[in-house]
C-alpha cells in the first residue's frame, strides 16, 4: 500500500519590484493595474468634463455625485448577498462590466437628467463592487497571506493611479472634448476588459470546502451581518478612521489655500508624498497586522497618529510659508503611517470577524461602511477644520483617537459573540 505524501501549500511570494510568483495573485495584479490606470486617468478631469464640456452647473454636478454615492452605499449589502448566492467572482464581473458600460455612457450625456442616470449607475455599481471585491479576495487568496496580498494590490493601485494621473494631466492641458472623451473611454475599458478575466480566478482550497453544500450557512443566517451588532460596531469605527482619506483629497487642499501661507502647489506635493510612502510601506505594515490582536493594535495606533497629524495641520496656520510647508509635511508623513496601519488592521478585522460561510454579505456591510465614511468625510472635514480652524482640527483629532481606542472593546465583544469563528475564519 502506497501513501500520498502530505505537502505544505506554498504561500504566494510578494515581490514589490515585479509580479508575484503566485499565479492567482499575478492575475489579480494585472486586473488591479489596468483598472487603477484607468481610474487615475479619469479622476483629475471627471468633474471638469461635466462642467466645461457638457456645460452643467458645478453645484448640480456635486449634488448628483453625492446622491450617486448614497445609492452605492445602499447597494453594498445586497451586492454582497448576491455574491454569496451566485458567487463573488461572477457578481463582481457583472458589476465591473456594468460600471464600464455606464462610464462609457458619459460621452453621450448632454443634459442633467442624462448625467444623473449615468453617474448613479456608474458610481452605484462601482461602490457596490467594493464589498464584493473583498469577498473575491476571500475566495481566491490563501487565508494566511490574504491581508499581505491586499496590501500588495493597494501598492499596485497607488503606483498605477499615479501613472494614470500623469497622463490625465496631459488631457487636462489639451482641454478638448476629444481628449476628455478618450480618457473616459479608456477608463470604461479598464472596468469592462478585466471583468472578463474575473470569473477565471481559481478558488483557493479553503473556499472550495466552504462552498460545499453541507458547509453553507442556514437560510436564517444568510443576512447575519446586518444583525451582527459587534461586527457593525467595528464597521462603524473603521468608517470613522476611513474619513482620514478625505483629509488628503479635500481637507488639505482647502486648508492650504484658505488658512495657511503655504504655496498652493503644496497640496500636490503632499498628495505625491502620500502615494509614494503608501506604496513603499503598505506591504511591510500589513505583515505586522495580519492577526486579530496585532490588527487591533494597528487600529489603535492609527487613531492616535491621526490625532498627531491633525495637530500638525492645525499648527501650520499662521506660520511663514517655509514653516507652514514643513508642518504640513510632518503631518502628512504621520498620516501615511496612520493610513497604512488602519488599512491593514481593517482588512484583517473585516475578514477574521466575519462568518466565512457568508463572506459576501459581511464584506458588503464592511465595504458599505467604508463607502459611508468616505462619503461623509468631505462634509465632516469642512464643518470642522475648514470652518473652525484649530478648534475643528482638535475635534477631528479627538474623534480619530476615540475611534482607534474603541476598536479593542468592540473586537472583544465580536469575539465573544462569534460562535462560528475558529477554523472557518
Amino acid at each position: 500500500m502506497t501513501t500520498t505524501p502530505v505537502t505544505t501549500p506554498v504561500e504566494p511570494e510578494l515581490r514589490p519590484s515585479r509580479l508575484p510568483t503566485d499565479p492567482t495573485l499575478r492575475r489579480a495584479t494585472l486586473l488591479t493595474a489596468a483598472n487603477s490606470l484607468g481610474n487615475g486617468l479619469y479622476f483629475p478631469l471627471g468633474v471638469l468634463y461635466f462642467t466645461r464640456i457638457v456645460g452643467l452647473d458645478a453645484t448640480s454636478v456635486g449634488l448628483g455625485m453625492t446622491g450617486a454615492g448614497l445609492v452605492g452605499v445602499a447597494a453594498g449589502v445586497p451586492a454582497g448577498r448576491a455574491a454569496d448566492r451566485w458567487g463573488a467572482r461572477r457578481v463582481g464581473a457583472w458589476l465591473w462590466a456594468g460600471t464600464g458600460v455606464a462610464t462609457a455612457a458619459y460621452v453621450f450625456v448632454h443634459s442633467y437628467v442624462g448625467f444623473l442616470v449615468a453617474v448613479v449607475c456608474a458610481t452605484g455599481l462601482q461602490m457596490a463592487s467594493r464589498g464584493v471585491q473583498g469577498a473575491i479576495y476571500a475566495d481566491v487568496l490563501p487565508a494566511a497571506t490574504r491581508v499581505e496580498a491586499r496590501a500588495y494590490l493597494r501598492m499596485i493601485t497607488n503606483v498605477f493611479m499615479g501613472v494614470g494621473g500623469a497622463f490625465g494631466a496631459i488631457a487636462l492641458q489639451l482641454d478638448t472634448r476629444g481628449a476628455y472623451v478618450t480618457v473616459i473611454l479608456v477608463n470604461a475599458v479598464s472596468f469592462a476588459g478585466p471583468a472578463l478575466l474575473l470569473p477565471r480566478l481559481p478558488l483557493a482550497p479553503h473556499a472550495l470546502e466552504r462552498k460545499a453544500p453541507e458547509a453553507g450557512a442556514p437560510a436564517a443566517d444568510r443576512w447575519r451581518a446586518v444583525r451582527d451588532l459587534p461586527f457593525l460596531a467595528v464597521t462603524v469605527l473603521n468608517a470613522i478612521l476611513v474619513v482620514q482619506y478625505t483629509l488628503s483629497e479635500v481637507g488639505l487642499p482647502l486648508w492650504i489655500v484658505e488658512r495657511t501661507e503655504a504655496p498652493r502647489w503644496t497640496a500636490a506635493l503632499l498628495m505625491i508624498l502620500n502615494c509614494v510612502l503608501v506604496a513603499l510601506l503598505q506591504v511591510r505594515v500589513a505583515r505586522s497586522a495580519s492577526q486579530v490582536p496585532t490588527a487591533v493594535r494597528a487600529m489603535r495606533w492609527s487613531g492616535l497618529l491621526l490625532t498627531v497629524a491633525c495637530a500638525a495641520y492645525a499648527v501650520s496656520a499662521g506660520l511663514s510659508p517655509v514653516w507652514a510647508v514643513l508642518a504640513l509635511t510632518v503631518g502628512a508623513i504621520v498620516q501615511v503611517f496612520a493610513e497604512v496601519l488602519s488599512a491593514a488592521g481593517g482588512w484583517t478585522l473585516g475578514y477574521e470577524l466575519a462568518d466565512a460561510r457568508v463572506h459576501g454579505v459581511y464584506q458588503g456591510v464592511f465595504g458599505a461602511g467604508m463607502s459611508a465614511g468616505m462619503m461623509a468625510g468631505p462634509a465632516l472635514v469642512t464643518v470642522t477644520a475648514i470652518q473652525h480652524g484649530r478648534a475643528g482640527w482638535a475635534i477631528l483629532g479627538v474623534l480619530f483617537a476615540l475611534a482607534g481606542l474603541a476598536v479593542s472593546p468592540a473586537v472583544r465583544w465580536a469575539l465573544r459573540n462569534g460562535e462560528w469563528r475558529g477554523d472557518q475564519a
